[in-house]
């Protein structure tokens, strides 16, 4: 199906509160590739006219399906469940319904604190970038509401409206990042879906990901970095929504015995130099894998530079057979 924007659920209506601080409720990340699990985290920067914000209501775009809320302490959370208009495939199952807007009750944010509300979702049944809106309401006790459902029209800025709605764009697989060039948060360019990427001096090739096992939680990532600049820069970081979080490893031989261990100060990228990920030495750990990475599939991956900054690329994932074992090693 074709479709050139969503306008989800509610747009239009204005703002509840009398007036309301500049700063919006925005997406921290506001890009996903179509076919990939998202992240959405809603940026939260103040309440109601002064006024602790008590609850959070999302609603959820049509493609955005199968959303997983995060649970936040000392909040109630509330699933709405209801009718997708398309159809959608889970892992072979036909999916016609589910989760189309999600709240946060109960809790309480000041107005002089910030705060992440999270959903996970599939973006899926795109064929042409698409601008995905996510109407979000802010309650603020009995007496207090913010709404932020706005979206611009064609050839309209976003900054132009008192009340826009946080959104996501869906690129497609081989397109490059919208903010690349612009100042964007990325500070670089999309890669293509073969493991590669640059940013600034930096060429990034050979990203990989190891198959998994079935019910493994684990699973590793390998990559080459050259770096072409006259001064050294840092892989400080590394991120992915297929798992809670990514690592960087180590793996060297100490009195005959193969240890592992974290490098919580990333690694060196020395000027004119380059430096390989890979089976047996340095490497990534993807921990608390969602689904199991299988064989064929290409899975989303932010590099953080230190002076670079950060960078998408997409790993395909390879045999299980050969490279780094995702376990098996003593850890330091």
């Amino acid at each position: 199906m074709t479709k050139t924007r969503i306008a989800s659920l509610s747009l239009g209506l204005t703002l509840a509160a009398s007036g309301i601080a500049h700063a919006h409720a925005t997406f921290e990340n506001d890009t996903a590739r179509v076919g990939t699990t998202f992240k959405a985290v809603l940026q939260v920067p103040h309440g109601c006219d002064g006024k602790p914000t008590t609850e959070v209501q999302i609603k959820l775009p049509e493609g955005f399906v199968f959303a997983k809320p995060q649970p936040k302490p000392g909040w109630e959370l509330e699933v709405i469940k209801g009718d997708y208009k398309e159809t959608y495939d889970n892992h072979g199952e036909k999916v016609s319904s589910g989760p189309v807007e999600i709240r946060w009750k109960g809790g309480s944010l000041p107005d002089e604190y910030y705060d992440t509300f999270v959903v996970r979702g599939k973006v899926s049944g795109f064929d042409t970038e698409t601008v995905l809106a996510f109407p979000t309401t802010q309650l603020c006790g009995t007496d207090g509401k913010v709404v932020w459902d706005q979206v611009p029209a064609e050839g309209q800025n976003a900054h132009d409206l008192k009340s826009p709605a946080p959104t996501v764009t869906v690129t497609m697989a081989d397109a490059a990042d919208p903010h690349a060039g612009h100042g964007g948060h990325m500070g670089g360019h999309m890669a293509a879906a073969d493991g590669s990427a640059k940013i600034g001096d930096l060429d990034i090739s050979d990203g990989s990901l190891k198959a998994m096992l079935p019910g493994a939680k684990v699973g590793g990532g390998f990559l080459t970095i050259k770096n072409g600049g006259a001064g050294e820069d840092r892989l400080v970081a590394v991120e992915s929504p297929a798992a809670a979080r990514v690592e960087i490893h180590e793996m060297k031989m100490e009195n005959d015995v193969m240890k592992m261990r974290k490098l919580d100060d990333g690694v060196a990228l020395p000027a004119g130099e380059t430096v390989q990920l890979k089976a047996g030495g340095l490497h990534l750990m993807f921990m608390d894998v969602k689904t199991p990475f299988r064989e064929g599939d290409a899975v989303p991956v932010t590099l953080v530079f230190e002076k670079a900054g950060k960078v998408d690329a997409m790993f395909p994932v390879g045999s299980a057979k050969g490279g780094e074992a995702a376990g098996g090693h003593k850890h330091q």
